[in-house]
């Protein structure tokens, strides 16, 4: 599989080379040349194919000819480690959780599938590659813990000071070794952008190999297809119009999702559900797609005003505005709204969600205003307990700690604080 960079000033390139470089030379996002349904007979019998065989089906397309069968394999098997349980709430809502990783947040799957492509890339050669991410909230623990001990990577985490939660800032400052972090004044579409403008700056890029581990790089950004397969398998023989309400912030997740249906998943709709920050919102209303400063809100992850993976979504539809929206809505939530949400799930279903869940809940709960005959999925895609202080104070209850948050808890916070371009620079060249 060959990938090109959507900015199109750049030459096609290898899987391999997309994972390791992340953003094209052109900074365009890397996308897949060809995706090529599967069979109808995969989704005919789904039921009878595990997690695994599910992925490897789903994902050989497009890391062939690189990443051999039985490494694969193996990849997907330590990847999928755990469980994505679909619970169901009424006839018409049910929740897909991917918390159930080991930093407790959707992005693990990606993190960990991501970490051992690279690890299996870079197995022979000396010199390191540097992971260089920016974080909402949710991905640097998944990235700190999916690449923890990696051999010849180096992970440099940027994140918000004060506008990520106290327990995602323990598990992405917490665990040392390869990880570093860095806490930046300012937002995170400042983190993104910093980022960004680190992979084109030659003075950086001349002494070391910097890559991605954000949504924009392709192996972080494909497996969350899987979710929706997973989903799916669990769902269609009670339900045969499944929609998915997705928590949406640099839209990575759904636009996966979209992917899933691009290889012949029977998915009939997908809703973006977005907080304060919903410049796609504005977008299917006028048509008129224009980025701004990103505002915090209490689902802190989602708080992303220039959602980076858009373009890809536009890509799937070729830029026909009229193909993508019969395929996607989109509603915006405020945080009272979604307050509201998360006490009305704990006092009608005894469901504990989290910030970004209620949002995908009250996606569900729009869309079946006028569509009455379908089953509305919405993604939980954190543990409610990374952010006690909301979901406690909302529902007037104590929230036990799982232990993949306990064993953060008492840890000591190490980070470096920066607060521009250069201080991110200064610390690359001096590491």
């Amino acid at each position: 599989m060959n990938y090109y960079s959507l900015n199109r000033k750049a030459p096609d390139t290898t899987f391999t080379n997309a994972v390791i470089k992340g953003l094209a030379p052109d900074r365009g996002l890397y996308f897949p040349e060809t995706i090529t349904p599967l069979p109808t007979s995969f989704f005919e019998d789904i039921d009878h194919k595990s997690y695994s065989e599910i992925a490897f089906e789903a994902i050989q397309q497009f890391v062939n000819p690189e990443i051999p069968e039985s490494v694969l394999k193996t990849i997907i098997k330590e990847t999928l480690s755990f469980d994505f349980p679909v619970v169901k709430l009424n006839d018409h809502i049910s929740t897909l959780e991917l918390f159930h990783g080991p930093t407790m947040a959707f992005k693990d799957v990606g993190a960990r599938f991501m970490a051992r492509c690279l690890g299996y890339f870079n197995q022979n050669n000396d010199n390191d590659v540097t992971v260089l991410v920016a974080t909402s909230g949710d991905t640097g623990g998944a990235v700190a813990n999916g690449f923890l001990g990696v051999k010849g990577v180096k992970v440099v985490i940027l994140y918000p000071s004060g506008k990520v939660s106290d327990i995602q800032e323990k598990q992405l400052t917490t665990l040392g070794q390869n990880i570093t972090a860095l806490e930046v004044d300012g937002v995170f579409d400042d983190c993104q952008d910093m980022v960004k403008k680190a992979f084109l700056d030659e003075s950086i890029t001349s002494k070391m190999q910097l890559t991605s581990a954000n949504s924009i790089n392709v192996a972080r950004w494909l497996p969350q297809l899987f979710y929706f397969m997973f989903a799916y398998k669990q769902l269609h023989q009670q339900h045969d119009d499944i929609v998915f309400s997705i928590p949406s912030g640099n839209f990575g997740n759904i636009c996966a999702g979209m992917i899933a249906q691009q290889l012949g998943l029977p998915v009939k709709h997908f809703i973006a559900s977005n907080n304060a920050n919903n410049v796609v919102t504005e977008y299917l209303k006028t048509e008129n797609y224009t980025p701004k400063p990103s505002v915090q809100t209490i689902s802190n992850a989602m708080d992303v005003g220039n959602p980076s993976n858009f373009i890809r979504i536009q890509e799937i539809y070729k830029n026909n505005f009229g193909q993508l929206k019969t395929n996607l809505s989109s509603f915006s939530y405020t945080d009272g709204e979604t307050k509201a949400a998360l006490l009305e799930l704990y006092e009608q279903y005894n469901y504990v969600a989290d910030p970004h869940g209620a949002i995908g809940y009250l996606g569900c709960k729009d869309y079946l205003k006028t569509n009455e005959n379908v089953h509305c999925v919405f993604l939980e895609t954190a543990h409610p307990t990374k952010f006690l202080d909301v979901v406690e104070d909302v529902i007037h209850t104590t929230v036990d700690l799982p232990p993949q948050i306990q064993s953060v808890m008492g840890k000591n916070k190490v980070a470096k604080q920066i607060s521009n371009y250069e201080g991110l620079k200064a610390f690359l060249l001096n590491a």
